[in-house]
């Protein structure tokens, strides 16, 4: 039998019982449905985490309090670690050796106005000029604090996007006055947009100088420091063990006590999200397993009914005769072709589900054209596999019992 015909007879088998046919591709839809929107989702997330959340350069690490907490254990030990001081910076910037350049940064939330507009709650960052460059922090216009604004505790303020919309929506900031806490600054630098990662905004911010921040909201404020590796990436393991030994040292830790400080790198953050997004990746193909699973057992099911449907039919066939590998390759075909509309159904609305998550969440999503075409391809594949019971069972059918069926 030509391709062409076996393709016609397809059609015409699976398009008699539309009802059916569609009730028997719920699974497969769901299933390539989720592979493709979840997917997407973690695609996304990972382009975005990549260019937002890996702003570190790759030669500085963070000596925190705090860390990367995975477990509510971590962070009750985390608790009892004392702050990182503004001396135990001075301590740092006289004790180290194996550091280009340390950097202190400290946070609090504050509200900030200027004349009738005001934002409640302002992510306050007091830093010193070289945590900028760390941290990557492009300007889209003015300049950064100095060295010497640092030391002079002058009031000058970077605002991000965010700021600078709601509260100089129509007039350049840069010059003019914003008041933190009822504490004039007077704006130097607009930052570049920087969007939101995970739906915490990163442009509700505003930088000034460390100095600054001690004399107006305390000294007593704990702090990360950022910390420049010499000798690059290959000299950041030396580093931060040269960093342990004078912070144990400082804090008076015992031999077998853990560390009183913990360490923060750009490979760090890389490894902890590429653990998250498998996890989830794994939880996805598990759920899309049993989906498909599912599918491909209502889809034989369906087959075998087919076939006892039509066994007067192959019994004609294979009478006038039909090959039975052209009986096994009828069946397949529309096995497969029934799989195949599910599969391009599920891949439409899981491209549905993605520009919805885009487009209501802070959640990125990125569909590519290999997604879908291995969405359309482990469709089909449960469909050949799912048929090829049913097809062999037709193709053994005996040509005169089955024309004696009725």
């Amino acid at each position: 039998m030509l391709n062409g015909e076996l393709l016609r007879v397809a059609g015409r088998a699976i398009g008699a019982h539309k009802l059916r046919s569609f009730l028997t591709l719920l699974g497969v839809i769901i299933a390539v449905m989720t592979v493709v929107a979840v997917v997407s989702v973690i695609s996304g997330l990972n382009n975005y985490v990549a260019t937002k959340l890996f702003t570190l350069s790759p030669d500085v690490y963070v000596v925190t309090r705090f860390g990367i907490i995975t477990s509510h254990d971590e962070f009750l030990e985390a608790l009892k670690r004392k702050r990182i001081s503004r001396d135990d910076y001075e301590a740092v910037l006289k004790l180290a050796r194996s550091a280009v350049a340390i950097g202190t940064q400290a946070n609090t939330t504050k509200p900030v106005k200027s004349g009738s507009e005001r934002i409640p709650d302002v992510n306050i960052a007091g830093i010193t000029p070289n945590v900028a460059e760390m941290q990557n922090l492009d300007l889209d216009a003015g300049r950064f604090f100095t060295e010497v604004e640092d030391e002079r505790r002058a009031f000058v303020a970077v605002i991000g996007s965010e700021v600078r919309e709601e509260l100089f929506p129509r007039v350049d900031p840069i010059g003019r006055t914003v008041s933190i806490d009822g504490t004039p600054f007077r704006v130097i630098g607009l930052l570049v947009k920087q969007g939101s990662v995970l739906g915490q905004s990163q442009d509700n911010i505003v930088y000034v100088p460390r100095s600054t921040m001690a004399k107006v909201f305390g000294s007593r404020r704990g702090v990360s420091l950022f910390v420049k590796a010499r000798g690059g990436v290959p000299g950041i393991p030396a580093s931060m063990e040269e960093m342990r030994v004078i912070f144990r040292a400082l804090r008076h830790t015992p031999t077998k006590a853990p560390d009183p400080v913990s360490f923060v790198t750009a490979e760090a953050i890389q490894v902890v999200w590429r653990s998250i997004s498998a996890g989830a990746f794994a939880l996805l193909v598990f759920i899309s397993g049993i989906s498909l699973v599912v599918g491909a057992i209502v889809i034989a099911n369906i087959m075998l009914v087919s076939v006892i449907e039509r066994t007067k039919e192959i019994g004609l066939r294979l009478a006038v005769g039909a090959r039975k590998r052209d009986i096994r390759r009828q069946f397949l075909l529309e096995a497969a072709l029934l799989a195949f509309g599910g599969g391009a159904v599920g891949v439409f609305l899981g491209w549905v589900v993605a520009l919805s998550v885009d487009a209501f969440s802070p959640l990125p999503t990125r569909v590519t054209p290999g997604l879908v075409v291995t969405g359309l391809l482990l469709a089909t594949l449960t469909g050949l596999i799912a048929g090829a019971f049913p097809a062999v069972k037709a193709s053994r059918l005996p040509p005169i019992e089955a024309l004696r069926w009725e």
